[in-house]
C-alpha cells in the first residue's frame, strides 16, 4: 500500500507517487523525491503550485520561510486544468 500525500495547492489526496515533492535546501525551494527534510507535495496540474505559492503553502508546510523560483512552472503540465 502506497503512502496517502495532500496537495499544497488543492488539498486532494492522492498517492505519493502521483505526486510532485518539494523540500527546503539552504532557503530555496527545490524539486527532487529523495531530499532530506520535510517535504511538501503538490499535483501535476501548474493551477495547484500557483495556489500554493499565491497562498504561502510551502512557507507552511515546510515550516520556514522559502524562496520559490517561477522558473520550477516548467515541471508540470498544462492539460486538465
Amino acid at each position: 500500500m502506497q503512502p496517502i500525500r495532500s496537495c499544497a495547492g488543492c488539498g486532494r489526496k492522492a498517492p505519493q507517487p502521483s505526486l510532485l515533492r518539494f523540500a527546503a535546501q539552504n532557503g530555496v525551494l527545490t524539486a527532487g523525491r529523495t531530499l532530506p527534510g520535510r517535504g511538501v507535495y503538490t499535483c501535476r496540474h501548474l493551477q495547484c503550485f500557483e495556489r500554493a505559492r499565491a497562498r504561502r503553502a510551502f512557507d507552511r508546510v515546510l515550516r520556514q520561510t522559502v524562496e520559490v523560483d517561477p522558473a520550477l512552472s516548467h515541471l508540470y503540465t498544462d492539460g486538465d486544468e
